[in-house]
C-alpha cells in the first residue's frame, strides 16, 4: 500500500478554512496587534485567539516579534508564490463581508486606545519630559541619531581628532573617517579607542599642513580644536584644500568671552571667535556660503557658549574668492585684540 505524502499548500489552506483565522489574516496584515488587542477586535476569549495564532504561525501565515513583556502579531512578509495566490483570493471574500467591516471599526478603536495613553502621559509630564529623556536615553541620544543623515559613501575628515571621541561616533554611518592630530599622545589614546574600526584611519599631521589629497573628502570636521591651532586661517584654508568640490566644512568652537583663566590652565591661544571673525577666515580661504549659529547653552557645563559654523567648498565651474591676504591680516588683527593675556 502506497501512502501519499501530504501537499504543504493544502495543509496551508486548511490553516485559512476556518472564518475567524482568515479574519485574523486580514486584521493583522493591516496591522501589528498584540494578543490582547486582536482580542478585543474580534471580541474572543485569549485563549481562542491564542489558539488560532498557533495555527497560523505552524503553517507560516503570521510572524511574531517580542515588545517588552508582549509578543506584536502580523502576516508574514514573504509569502511563498502559491501561498500568496491562495491569500489572495480568501482575502478577496473576506474583506467583503459584515464581520470584517466590525473588526476595521473595531481595531481604530484600540488605536485611539494606544494614542491615548501616549497623550495622557504627555499632558502630564510635557514639563519635565526633557528631563526624563534625558534619564532615560543620555544627553547625547537626539544628536547621534541624527548622524544617520550623513551619506554612507563619505570621506570626513575629523581634523584635530584628539582622543577620536568624535571619529568613533560618525565612523558607523559614512564610507570613511580620515582622524589626523599632531599630539602623540592624542593619537596613542585614539588608535586604542578606533582599532576595531577597519573604516577609520588616524594619522599623524598639523592642521596647516594635511596628510591629505587635496580635493579628497566629502566634509571636514574642526571641532574644539581651532582655539589652539596658531594659526587659524592656514587651517581653514587646508580644510578647504582637501575638501571635494560642494564638500562642507563644519567648525564648533567657542564664542568671545573673557575667560582669561582658559589661556594659561587649558593651553588655549584664543579666546573664542566670533561671527565676523569666522567668516573673514571663510572669505579669506575661499569658502562660500558660510554660516555661524551660536549653540545652546549646556545648563550642565562650566565653559563659554559655543557656535557650529558650516560653509561649503563652491563646485567646480563657479568663480571661486582668491586667498585674500588682506581679509586675512584683519581678522587675524581683530582676533589678536580679543586675546587676553
Amino acid at each position: 500500500m502506497q501512502l501519499t505524502q501530504p501537499i504543504p499548500l493544502f495543509e496551508r489552506m486548511t490553516a485559512l478554512a476556518d472564518p475567524i483565522r482568515s479574519r485574523m489574516l486580514l486584521l493583522l496584515e493591516r496591522h501589528e496587534l498584540t494578543v490582547n488587542e486582536i482580542r478585543s477586535v474580534l471580541q474572543l476569549p485569549q485563549s481562542t485567539v491564542s489558539r488560532h495564532l498557533k495555527a497560523l504561525s505552524d503553517q507560516d501565515w503570521v510572524t511574531s516579534r517580542p515588545d517588552g513583556t508582549s509578543r506584536r502579531y502580523r502576516t508574514a512578509e514573504k509569502l511563498e508564490p502559491a501561498s500568496r495566490k491562495v491569500w489572495h483570493i480568501v482575502r478577496e471574500q473576506v474583506a467583503a463581508t459584515p464581520a470584517t467591516a466590525q473588526d476595521t471599526r473595531r481595531v481604530q478603536t484600540v488605536l485611539a486606545h494606544r494614542r491615548s495613553k501616549s497623550q495622557k502621559f504627555f499632558s502630564s509630564a510635557a514639563g519635565q519630559w526633557d528631563r526624563l529623556r534625558v534619564e532615560l536615553f543620555g544627553n547625547r541620544a537626539d544628536l547621534l541619531g541624527l548622524l544617520g543623515l550623513l551619506d554612507e559613501t563619505w570621506t570626513v575628515a575629523d581634523l584635530g581628532c584628539g582622543t577620536g571621541q568624535l571619529a568613533e561616533s560618525i565612523a558607523p554611518f559614512v564610507g570613511k573617517v580620515i582622524a589626523i592630530d599632531d599630539s602623540a599622545a592624542m593619537l596613542t589614546a585614539a588608535r586604542r579607542r578606533l582599532a576595531a574600526m577597519t573604516n577609520v584611519d588616524v594619522r599623524s599631521g598639523r592642521l596647516e599642513a594635511l596628510p591629505i589629497d587635496d580635493s579628497s573628502v566629502d566634509a571636514a570636521l574642526l571641532f574644539l580644536v581651532l582655539h589652539y591651532v596658531p594659526e587659524p586661517s592656514e587651517a581653514i584654508a587646508e580644510a578647504r584644500r582637501v575638501l571635494k568640490p560642494g564638500g562642507r566644512l563644519l567648525i564648533v568652537d567657542m564664542m568671545p568671552h573673557d575667560r582669561g583663566n582658559l589661556l594659561h590652565e587649558m593651553g588655549h591661544v584664543w579666546s573664542g571667535f566670533s561671527e565676523e571673525q569666522i567668516t573673514e577666515m571663510f572669505e579669506a580661504a575661499g569658502i562660500s556660503g558660510g554660516r555661524y549659529h551660536p549653540l545652546p547653552a549646556d545648563e550642565a557645563a562650566k565653559g563659554p557658549s559655543l557656535f557650529a559654523a558650516v560653509a561649503r567648498k563652491q563646485t567646480e565651474g563657479t568663480a571661486e574668492l582668491p586667498f585674500n591676504y588682506d581679509a586675512q591680516m584683519k581678522m587675524m588683527t581683530a582676533a589678536d585684540a580679543s586675546v587676553q593675556i
